[in-house]
């Protein structure tokens, strides 16, 4: 698919991050940003230089206005429809550690909730060279659900390829609801993203024994005949990736983390952009696990995503992540 680009669609929302840590009841001091899994590897391709689409609904609203300024401006083409009735979804970010966060989302009835599928113009899927979808947006409500499925069912008839990160999210559906629909989205893709937990929310019931962390039996379970190519995140003990019956291992990197938000966003989007250079498996995987640590070592959801001379500095200091 070199040289096409990817088209991926969901919500992207305002994001309030505490200004230090500590709960949200008592910190006085809050930053204002943008974030979204989609559009977090949308930015993520475009600076790795990958031409990438991103397709969304925002509020006619100060921050719907920031987030379409914002994106475009990372040289994303941004295709977002402006909801004159309803206002552009919200997050609150709560800094309680070191590296660690608690999120709070505000997107019930939100502009980027009520994406439909006559929003996804004729051309748009057909012409990309891979979808990008997460499991995140069918969860929003059925028109989205049903957009998802409608992009999927054009790309099936284009012969463009689907890529999915499972990228659960309890707060928006109880597992048993999850695995349907994450289940059916899943099935229909050519390239599967998720953690072993994720993944485990998609396999048909039964299918695996134990705790349903063993990774070769996992996607054994997803893919019996390996027709798909399915990554697995662990974080920072690596990821792997299989295909074609082959289960390939690649080690992470060890960081100071900072802000571990969005470094899957940025795995997937080292990745992909991998894989529209047609690379192996083993260098797709090596690119990933570099970018996700990257990611950690800034605040931000997306701010941090690195170009091809920062991870080249990353990787030749030895995935040392200080500059001496």
């Amino acid at each position: 698919m070199s040289g096409s680009p990817v088209l991926t669609l969901g919500e992207t929302m305002g994001l309030i991050t505490g200004g230090r840590i500590g709960s949200l009841a008592h910190v006085s001091e809050a930053h204002v940003g943008i974030g979204g899994a989609e559009t977090n590897v949308a930015v993520g391709l475009s600076r790795l230089g990958v031409p990438v689409t991103w397709l969304g609904r925002v509020g006619d609203d100060s921050l719907g206005r920031r987030i379409v300024r914002e994106v475009r401006g990372e040289g994303v083409d941004v295709r977002a429809h402006v909801d004159p009735d309803e206002p552009t979804g919200l997050m609150l970010k709560e800094l309680t550690g070191q590296g660690t966060a608690r999120v709070y989302y505000y997107r019930s009835g939100s502009a980027g909730s009520r994406l439909a599928p006559a929003d996804v113009p004729a051309g748009l899927v057909e012409r990309a060279g891979l979808v990008h979808l997460t499991g995140i947006t069918p969860l929003l409500s059925d028109s989205a659900r049903e957009t998802c499925r409608s992009v999927v069912r054009r790309a099936r008839d284009a012969g463009v390829r689907v890529s999915v990160d499972v990228n659960y999210r309890s707060t928006l559906a109880p597992a048993a609801v999850a695995a349907e629909v994450l289940g059916e989205l899943v099935g229909e893709a050519d390239l599967v993203f998720g953690s072993p937990e994720e993944l485990a929310h998609v396999v048909p019931a039964g299918a695996v024994d134990g705790d349903g962390t063993d990774v070769g039996a996992l996607v054994r379970a997803l893919d019996p005949e390996a027709a798909r190519e399915i990554v697995v995140k662990r974080g920072a003990d690596g990821a792997s990736a299989y295909r074609d019956g082959t289960l390939v291992d690649a080690p992470g990197h060890r960081v100071d983390v900072v802000d571990t938000v969005g470094a899957g966003d940025a795995f997937v989007a080292g990745y992909l952009s991998g894989d529209s250079h047609g690379w192996s498996v083993e260098k797709k995987l090596a690119r990933a696990n570099a970018c996700g640590a990257v990611m950690c070592t800034m605040p931000g959801d997306w701010e941090a995503a690195p170009t091809p001379a920062e991870l080249e500095a990353f990787l030749g200091a030895g995935g040392d992540p200080v500059r001496r």
